[in-house]
């Protein structure tokens, strides 16, 4: 039985710096633990061994509004390379520079350092998954960090059928690729709108000609799917409709079967069930 065609290689995105914006690609190494560099590098707080996460807005939504990018190629053999911050004032300053922790430790108003292998019992501090906050200082809870600085999956997917769907619900929300911050972005037919990747779970996807992922199960939304950035309004509807019609899922994770390379342009087929 051969591949079920499904698309091709929309984009593809890599987040140098947990919660910082990142950078979008041509091309991508695809390692065993996701995209070559993807949240290589991660803010803590030593204070309390939480990592930094634009999800508990008043204390670090302030790393939303910095960009990194990578000064050389990341190879996915071992430590990333230096990433370029830039700061919302225009300030440039590397991962590598020896006073990075103070820079960083400025911008946000308290101390932090910038670690890029995770210290021992590291702690995620969210919102409940899946609905909008009521206030900044609504509670919040702790999980585990069990996949290096990853929330849960290490690949990240998204078709655009689902995003064309959730304009279709709501048409005054801007359902762009950045609010959700995926890896790769999954071109569909035109016309070809739903929850695409509701049906995907426990499946095989071959990207390209290398590429293998099985996908793990859909991606539950948080409140960072509602923040502004660059031009992008603040929006709480983005999530209340996903929340609405999907129980909060846009997208999926996924965890690599083989690496290889992936290119924009590439299609991407489901393999038959064994």
């Amino acid at each position: 039985m051969p591949d079920e065609a499904i698309g091709s290689v929309a984009a593809l995105w890599r987040y140098p710096v947990k919660s910082m914006m990142g950078e979008e690609l041509n091309a991508a190494r695809v390692t065993p633990r996701g995209l070559a560099g993807d949240r290589a590098y991660a803010l803590v707080d030593p204070a309390t061994g939480r990592i930094g996460s634009a999800k508990v807005t008043r204390k670090w939504g302030r790393l939303f509004a910095c960009r990194a990018r990578y000064e050389s190629e990341p190879d996915g053999s071992g430590q990333a390379p230096p990433a370029r911050i830039v700061f919302p004032d225009g300030d440039i300053a590397s991962t590598a520079d020896r006073g990075i922790d103070a820079r960083l430790s400025r911008e946000l108003g308290f101390a932090v350092t910038l670690a890029s292998t995770p210290p021992a019992k590291l702690v995620l501090e969210s919102p409940a998954l899946g609905t909008v906050p009521e206030s900044d200082d609504a509670p919040t809870m702790e999980f585990p960090v069990l996949n290096g600085f990853f929330d849960l999956g290490s690949l990240h997917i998204l078709t655009t059928g689902t995003l064309d769907h959730l304009r279709a619900l709501y048409p005054e929300g801007r359902f762009e690729v950045r609010r959700f911050r995926p890896n790769i972005v999954v071109q569909t037919p035109p016309g070809e709108r739903g929850f695409l990747e509701n049906g995907w779970s426990g499946r095989t996807l071959a990207i390209g000609d290398e590429v293998r992922v099985r996908v793990m199960g859909p991606t539950i939304r948080c409140v960072m799917t509602t923040l502004a950035q660059d031009d992008l309004p603040a929006d709480p509807g983005i999530l209340r409709t996903a929340a609405q019609h999907n129980q909060a899922n846009v997208g999926v994770y996924a965890m690599v079967e083989r690496p290889g390379r992936v290119l924009r342009g590439d299609a991407v087929r489901i393999a038959p069930s064994p």
